[in-house]
């Protein structure tokens, strides 16, 4: 079995590579290739090529190992490991040139569910800011080879926080009440549209704390293992690992207070 340290310079590459090939597909013109849940959730050509490069990269590299992506689905291996992928998490911020759109790649042993698996490294790339976020177990968080911390010590009403929306019009007004909710509680809310770097703003401090419903395992499973090696706790619904029904992400203190307001309010989805 490699360390999480080897696995790690295995996705950092991997998604280097993905990266370049992004950037240079979005200076070219983006091409939307199709549309996917609603018609404001689309995929480009370039995510169907960064998640083929990745797939090949990783079956010459690692050919036992399982695949999961956000564009070709999942195929089982037999080592039992499994990466995990977004070519491109915040493909609408892509497609408008929005600065906030990153390639995600991490590895995780066990079965492909966040409700069981344990990530091992994990590499989140902003082709656009040229920053790289990288984590491997127990070996802290860093962004281009500089280690990072979450902010501590911060209250409820002082707390930037970040949230998503779905794509379905009815799960956004629902998310969208919740907001109102919140926002008179803390500092500000903020919505980037990426949460892969949602999670890795936690993790160097530019959030203090994150939460989504919704998020699919390739969204979060690279920015959720590098906040957590930043300090963060992590969690989803009912106390259960971060997932589908619930994502939040932020110091030990702070997710203490943010914790049972997203829990009260999203309990009542189930």
């Amino acid at each position: 079995m490699p360390t999480p340290n080897e696995l790690l310079e295995i996705a950092t590459t991997v998604a280097r590579r993905a990266a370049a090939l992004a950037l240079q597909r979005r200076r070219d013109g983006v091409e939307i290739a199709a549309s996917k849940s609603t018609i404001t959730d689309i995929v480009t050509r370039a995510d169907r090529e960064a998640e083929d490069l990745i797939r090949g990269a990783l079956e010459a590299s690692r050919p036992r190992d399982g695949f999961l992506g956000e564009e070709s689905g999942g195929e089982r291996g037999s080592s039992g490991l499994t990466w995990v992928v977004d070519p491109i998490d915040g493909t609408v911020n892509y497609f408008y040139d929005i600065p906030a759109w990153a390639v995600s790649v991490a590895v995780v042993e066990g079965d492909p569910d966040p409700a069981t698996w344990r990530t091992l490294a994990g590499a989140v790339v902003n082709p656009a800011t040229g920053e790289v976020f990288t984590a491997a177990a127990g070996g802290g968080a860093r962004v281009n080879g500089e280690p990072i911390r979450v902010n501590e010590g911060v209250e409820l009403p002082l707390a930037l926080v970040g949230t998503g929306f779905g794509y379905d019009p009815e799960i956004r007004r629902r998310q969208a009440a919740f907001v109102t909710e919140l926002i008179p509680q803390v500092r500000d809310v903020r919505r980037i549209g990426a949460a892969s770097l949602d999670l890795c703003s936690v993790a160097c401090g530019r959030l203090d704390a994150y939460y989504e419903r919704g998020l699919n395992p390739w969204d979060h499973a690279a920015g959720a293992l590098i906040a957590q090696e930043a300090g963060a706790t992590v969690g989803g619904l009912y106390g259960a690992p971060a997932g589908k029904a619930l994502l939040l992400a932020a110091a030990p203190g702070l997710y203490a207070q943010l914790d049972p307001l997203v829990q009260a309010y999203y309990r009542h989805w189930e």
